[in-house]
């Protein structure tokens, strides 16, 4: 799993992308339980996260919008958060990532689980 990070109105830092990297990571081993045969050492998927100060005007605030993108065979997976922490951000978009893998394998399964009671 490759994950690839985006920005706007951000300045590159290191500890950003560490931590980035380390928070999405994780959604690794959901995404290597829907290998199929002939993906087999193949990267089944690659995370795109963007980052984007949304407001620039100083009575606001800094605002935050984290999206993460997801392409698997069949499903692109969206989500997106707005907050006024970039961190926190960060940690609801891989939630709602994992919930939405956790969907898509479910989806999965019963559709073969269908198929073949269709097949007896």
């Amino acid at each position: 799993m490759k994950i690839i990070i985006k920005r706007k109105n951000i300045d590159q830092s290191d500890a950003l992308d560490k931590f980035i990297e380390e928070k999405l990571s994780g959604l690794q081993k959901f995404i290597s339980i829907l290998r199929e045969e002939g993906n087999i050492g193949k990267s089944l998927a690659d995370v795109i996260v963007e980052i984007e100060k949304t407001t620039k005007h100083h009575r606001k605030g800094e605002i935050f919008e984290v999206k993460g993108i997801i392409n698997l065979p069949g499903k692109i997976l969206l989500t997106s958060v707005e907050s006024d922490d970039l961190f926190k951000a960060v940690i609801e978009v891989k939630d709602n990532l994992q919930v939405e893998i956790k969907q898509y394998k479910m989806k999965k399964i019963d559709r073969d689980r269908r198929k073949q009671r269709k097949d007896k």
